[in-house]
């Protein structure tokens, strides 16, 4: 716990600066690199296309109010002319009039502008976020178990966020700043070249700190997004498994976890606050000095009668909206990087390769009789080590499973009982041989075909975080109330329901956590009758009950196989002894077959699990693990 926290001790001031400034002296080296990290903002762009009616009539507004906010300048240099000695006063009340109407005018298209541009930011915010979520529910188990949920939700929800204003406020903003500073600069070369000619050659100075600076931004931002996505991994793990923590009195240890994630999240922060507030006063103090450059050499041009003082006004006016649009620019430049690594990490999450895509041929399966055959089937969890093979989980693999018949699985820890039942409904593929249901492969039909017509019951019962109707209903959403209780009458779960307070509708909490072990189990079950599937896969979900709980249990399941093909992952001998063939697995191969009676006969391994508890009730001896 000290070396956590020593670790994440906040830099002094002196050495946070040190660090920020070779970071971004190293930035300096940018080029492909540059025109690469854009790729994905012209791909964020992109998504705006359902929506062109409404950006075309933002930037129309947009071009209309630059055009209007040009004109005002020139409007003042009239009205200034007018109020010097000679000049002509009448034209005062004219020109005051009609820069009112400018401004309303202005004010008008900014708010259909402002409209428009809000409306496509939102929705195409919202459909990113869809496209995110589909592409997550479409991805394999394999890539779940190389990502942490904490990192995945940080993605859809933070990082999404982070590039909303750029869909928003900013799009337009680049049009109106841009033909702003045009515009303003082809006025200003109209009002006096000389002047013009001096502001330009300050520019470039300006441009070229933006410039460097913002690339800096953009590399620290993309760290500060990775420390957040850590910091949230961490507090979503250490939440959803508050009964462990408190089980093994580790508060301590995970609040250091915590605190360890947002020190470097706060050290990375301050890396990019010292650049961004370093280049706002920098950009000031280059510009102001500029202004009292210009002012200077102005008044010189006003004395010698080379420009009037309506000029020197308009010309100011003019190269202030220059300097707002080079500061604008600026902002957004540094926006621009702040955004940029958010968008690669949304696109690198839509761009992942699903491992596991369903066949463009697929067909799909007519309703089953539930024959389920095995044909020399091997698997081995994919590696991340290019160099390193795979060790075979499942080897060899020879069965079939008749319609009708439960057959339960029974094997020491490790023997690859699990992953055979994650291959039945497609979590993963067998890397040699194949698995047919009623003689279909399973790789050559539609996975919503397939599913709709299996049941799963785990061990690890997941339930959702609303109500019970909401849990059972989830099996068939269409069903109706007379359907759904006799699901939970049949999975013995109407007895525990009536007695709550609010009954089906009594909020279960996060994962069920209100609810007992042997209660998720029955809504589970209630769940899977009501989808009425034909093929079962059930992980001993009697195996961390007491009796009375097991019994409850065990009777839903009774109902629940009745009719229907099922494999069983068993440990207690009380669900062994029902099944119609057992087999025993120990190192990925089916060593031993039959009934409980033959392989007690037999002598193997099954025998010898079971001689190590054959004194003890049917209810608690467990074969296996």
């Amino acid at each position: 716990m000290n070396d956590l926290r020593s670790n994440a001790a906040p830099q002094s001031g002196l050495r946070q600066w040190r660090s920020s400034l070779g970071f971004f002296l190293a930035s300096l080296s940018g080029g492909g690199e540059e025109r690469q990290s854009f790729r994905p903002m012209r791909r964020l762009m992109g998504l705006g296309r359902p929506y062109w009616g409404r950006i075309v009539l933002a930037l129309v507004s947009v071009l209309a109010g630059s055009l209007l906010t040009l004109a005002g300048p020139v409007v003042w240099k009239y009205i200034v002319d007018s109020i010097v000695p000679g000049g002509d006063s009448s034209i005062l009340g004219k020109g005051t009039l009609l820069l009112i109407a400018i401004y309303l005018a202005q004010g008008m298209v900014g708010v259909v502008s402002g409209l428009c541009m809000s409306f496509v930011g939102l929705r195409v915010t919202l459909d990113l976020r869809m496209s995110l979520y589909e592409k997550l529910q479409a991805l394999p188990l394999a890539f779940y178990s190389e990502r942490r949920t904490g990192e995945l939700v940080s993605r859809l929800m933070n990082d999404v966020t982070a590039v909303r204003s750029i869909l928003t406020t900013d799009l337009g903003g680049i049009l109106r700043q841009t033909v702003t500073f045009i515009g303003a600069l082809v006025l200003i070369i109209v009002t006096d070249w000389r002047l013009t000619l001096l502001m330009v050659i300050m520019v470039p100075a300006v441009s070229s700190v933006s410039i460097v600076m913002g690339r800096f931004i953009r590399r620290l931002s993309k760290q500060v997004m990775d420390g957040f996505a850590a910091a949230t991994t961490v507090l979503e793990e250490s939440i959803s498994g508050v009964r462990v923590v408190r089980s093994f009195v580790r508060e301590g240890y995970e609040a250091g976890r915590y605190r360890g994630a947002l020190e470097n999240l706060f050290n990375l922060a301050m890396r990019r606050v010292y650049v961004e507030v370093t280049l706002g006063p920098l950009l000031q103090t280059m510009f102001f000095s500029s202004t009292v450059v210009l002012i200077w050499y102005g008044g010189k041009q006003v004395l010698a009668g080379r420009l009037t003082p309506g000029d020197l006004v308009t010309f100011f006016v003019l190269t202030t909206l220059m300097g707002n649009s080079i500061s604008w620019i600026g902002g957004l430049w540094t926006r621009l990087q702040r955004t940029l690594g958010a968008t690669a990490r949304l696109f690198e999450l839509l761009d992942q390769e699903n491992t596991l895509p369903e066949s463009p041929d697929a067909v799909t399966l007519p309703p089953l009789e539930g024959r389920i055959t095995f044909e020399g089937l091997s698997f081995a969890y994919p590696t991340t080590d290019s160099d390193e093979a795979a060790p075979w989980v499942l080897r060899e693999l020879d069965f079939e499973v008749a319609p009708g018949q439960t057959v339960a699985l029974v094997g020491p820890s490790g023997a690859g009982k699990s992953t055979l039942m994650n291959l039945i409904p497609r979590f993963y593929d067998p890397v040699e041989g194949r698995i047919l249901v009623d003689g279909h492969d399973l790789r050559e039909v539609t996975f919503a075909s397939l599913r709709e017509q299996l049941g799963m019951v785990p061990q690890e019962t997941h339930l959702f975080g609303g109500t019970i109707r909401e849990n059972i209903l989830y099996g068939r959403l269409g069903a109706t109330e007379e359907e759904m209780v006799q699901a939970a009458i049949d999975a013995n779960a109407q007895e525990f329901i009536d007695a709550l307070p609010k009954g089906y509708d009594t909020v279960v909490g996060e994962r069920g956590v209100k609810l007992s072990g042997g209660q998720r189990q029955r809504v589970a079950i209630a769940r899977a009758l009501l989808k009425n599937p034909r093929l079962l896969l059930l992980d001993e979900a009697t195996s961390s009950l007491d009796n009375e709980s097991e019994r409850l249990v065990q009777e839903a399941l009774e109902r629940l196989m009745k009719g229907r093909t099922a494999l069983v992952i068993a440990h207690r001998l009380s669900t062994i002894r029902n099944a119609d063939r057992i087999l025993v697995l120990e190192s990925g191969r089916v060593i031993e077959q039959g009934r409980h009676e033959e392989l007690v006969a037999q002598g193997g391994l099954y025998a010898n699990l079971y001689r190590q508890y054959q004194d003890q009730p049917d209810d608690a001896v467990v074969v296996g693990g």
